[in-house]
């Protein structure tokens, strides 16, 4: 995530891809950036956000740790 959000879907970040996406999308987490906002809500704290993506899409531990560094460097990036 080297370029800002915008409107791309979740499917696009690190470790969701389209199954895990459908899925948050369902949930409504359809945008990246709608699920920045609950990587901010959660404080940025990585097992809480790790543990969220597994309870809420069935993500497995590879796909979190993933999805929690593509959200990590884009906050170094731009926040």
């Amino acid at each position: 995530m080297a370029e800002p959000m915008g409107g791309k879907p979740v499917g696009n970040l690190a470790g969701i891809g389209e199954a895990l996406g459908k899925k948050l999308e369902e949930r409504g987490f359809g945008k990246a950036s709608v699920f920045l906002g609950q990587f901010l809500v959660l404080k940025k704290d990585e097992d809480l956000s790790r543990e969220w993506l597994k309870d809420t899409c069935g993500a497995n531990a590879k796909q979190s740790r993933d999805c929690f560094g593509c959200l990590r460097e884009w906050r170094d990036a731009f926040l």
